[in-house]
């Protein structure tokens, strides 16, 4: 693979197991995106409230909390192929309860336990160990294009996943005389992949594990809680910014953005399918852009300068009279927002040492989880309203703004070891305040 490759060092570096990471990364994602744009509409279907959705939708992501504080703080030394495809299992069993259930307690449970995206985006353990376990088999140099590339991949399959899942439904629903069998079957294909997930998660090699014994150049001081050591201020501070990311942006995510479109403007499942391939195809072009701003003016200043008016655009969505123009911002809004994603997730695994970055990742990754998952019932609430059917995209303007200027504010003057003038060697972290 590397050798068709000539234009693109970065990919050129990547192992076996770092070819089969993108590949589980893919699958992943297209399972997300499939199920992101019918499961409210599914779950509405089904009888329940659009107050009970959003609780439900808010329990989905709190369990998705809880599963990967639990297996990614101990993924490092437990191991992470281990806690991959105990998440996949986590995975089929969620896919498998919302397929065959309608009753309101059996889906609290298997929203609480299992893995299931009602966003389109990451949830779960994976993509935290998968992020240490990448920047295990790569060199430093490349982390962030590495990761570019990786985020590419995942918009691609999300966007691939959101097409497929609307024009699939659409299908069935011209086929099937019960639009909610059309439904089920679309989430029974969640479950099905979460199974070739987990069967892919096994063919992962022991490279990908961390050896602190052995490599004694990669060790960190001894953790002391949570899987961290000396990184746990900064790994802190980091999680409490992205946690008011995460929960302006749980007003709008995939699920509740399409209801919002169905219901503001009247647009059907299939170009909704559309809208959101188009979205997630644009967000991922975006990540391969903020690789190159960011060796040009650094991880945080491409974090906030480009995050920044990609939160004014969300803000003049529902402003527009007309679809055609909400469809546009959400276009341009799409082509920027996602640049802060890689270089978020290159300037965690920067600044810890290599056998505390699946726990870093972790954490953080819970944190977002953590605040994204109160602002799902709030819209759910707010949605209930014809009068403040526009208020989750004002919340979710308004409050990443407030997350923006305070990053900047608080690590606009820490560089990563990349960024110094005398950058570490490969796989050497730096030292953390």
């Amino acid at each position: 693979m590397p050798l068709l490759l000539p234009r693109i060092p970065a990919l050129r570096t990547l192992t076996s197991d770092g070819w089969l990471l993108f590949a589980t990364r893919c699958l992943r994602l297209y399972a997300y995106g499939l199920i992101s744009v019918i499961l409210m509409l599914y779950l509405s279907r089904i009888g329940l409230s659009n107050t009970r959705i959003g609780l439900l939708l808010t329990l989905t992501l709190v369990g998705d909390t809880a599963v990967s504080l639990w297996l990614t703080t101990r993924a490092d030394r437990l191991g992470r192929r281990r806690m991959l495809v105990v998440g996949a299992v986590l995975m089929i069993f969620a896919g498998i309860v919302f397929a065959t259930s309608g009753n309101f307690f059996l889906l609290l449970i298997a929203a609480t336990i299992g893995v299931i995206s009602p966003s389109g985006n990451e949830v779960g353990p994976f993509l935290s160990v998968e992020q240490a376990s990448l920047c295990h088999v790569v060199p430093s140099r490349h982390r962030t294009e590495v990761l570019a590339w990786y985020a590419l991949i995942g918009s691609l399959a999300t966007a691939s996943g959101a097409l497929t899942g609307g024009l699939l439904t659409q299908a069935l629903l011209r086929a099937l005389s019960t639009p909610l069998m059309a439904y089920r079957i679309v989430v029974g294909a969640y479950a099905f992949l979460g199974l070739l997930l987990a069967i892919l998660f096994t063919r992962l090699s022991p490279r990908v594990e961390v050896h602190v014994g052995r490599d004694n150049n990669e060790a960190s001081s001894v953790p002391m809680r949570w899987g961290l050591g000396r990184s746990h201020r900064v790994v802190l501070k980091l999680s409490a910014l992205f946690a008011l990311d995460a929960f302006g942006g749980g007003f709008i995510i995939q699920s509740i953005a399409a209801y919002w479109f169905h219901v503001r403007f009247g647009i059907d499942l299939a170009a909704l399918g559309g809208i959101f391939f188009t979205a997630n195809l644009l967000a991922g072009a975006s990540a391969l852009v903020a690789a190159w701003v960011a060796s040009k003016i650094g991880l945080i200043n491409t974090m906030v300068f480009t995050h920044l008016p990609s939160n004014v655009l969300l803000i003049l969505v529902p402003l527009m009279p007309t679809a055609p123009l909400a469809i546009l911002l959400l276009l341009l809004r799409f082509s920027i927002s996602q640049m802060d994603v890689p270089t978020r997730q290159s300037y965690t695994m920067a600044v810890v040492q290599p056998d505390e970055r699946s726990a870093a990742a972790g954490i953080t990754g819970v944190a977002r989880t953590t605040g994204a998952a109160v602002s799902p019932a709030l819209a759910g609430l707010l949605l209930s309203h014809a009068a403040l059917l526009n208020a989750p995209f004002l919340l979710a303007g308004g409050l990443k703004i407030i997350y923006d200027l305070l990053l900047y504010r608080s690590f606009a003057t820490l560089h990563p070891p990349d960024e110094r003038k005398e950058p570490p060697t490969d796989g050497q972290a730096g030292v953390n305040p």
